[in-house]
């Protein structure tokens, strides 16, 4: 068995095509050899939701996913997102839901899942979708105000 793999993946659009180690995690990846930084090392063990991405589209704790798991999939990172997500961005910074921003990129990116997904979704499916978003500052009323403003926003547009 070989201690290497040739990955080939689109990372915010743009194919990546690299020689990793097998144990090379998503994380590390994105950080260490592409220099994305959006994605922050939390727990390492899939449990605070910093490292959430996007893959083809779902959102994936990038710490406890090897990158030879994405192998030919499309990959978003904070640094991926734009005007499509500016809508979360914009009611994240009104309702002030970010002190620190440590967490940020992945509320970002779980709540872009999910309303792509439910475009309408209510307090039930937004504190789902946050749940594994540790947030050690705000203590979410915050965001979870401004994920209800983005969601109407969103169902409005």
């Amino acid at each position: 068995m070989s201690d290497e793999v040739v990955l080939t993946v689109q990372v915010n659009g743009e194919r990546v095509r690299r020689l990793i180690p097998a144990s090379r995690t998503l994380l590390d990846l994105l950080r260490e050899d592409l220099r994305l930084t959006g994605s922050k090392h939390g727990c390492d063990v899939g449990d605070c939701g910093a490292c959430t991405v996007r893959v083809d589209g779902l959102p994936r704790l990038a710490c406890i996913t090897l990158a030879a798991e994405v192998q030919g999939a499309s990959v978003q990172t904070i640094e991926g997102c734009g005007s499509k997500e500016a809508y979360i961005v914009d009611a994240l910074d009104k309702h002030v839901a970010s002190q620190c921003g440590y967490c940020t990129p992945g509320i970002v990116l779980c709540l872009a899942s999910l309303f792509d997904d439910q475009a309408d979704a209510d307090e039930a499916a937004i504190r789902e979708a946050l749940g594994s978003n540790i947030c050690r500052c705000t203590g979410y009323t915050k965001i979870l105000a401004a994920a209800r403003e983005a969601a109407a926003s969103r169902s409005s547009a």
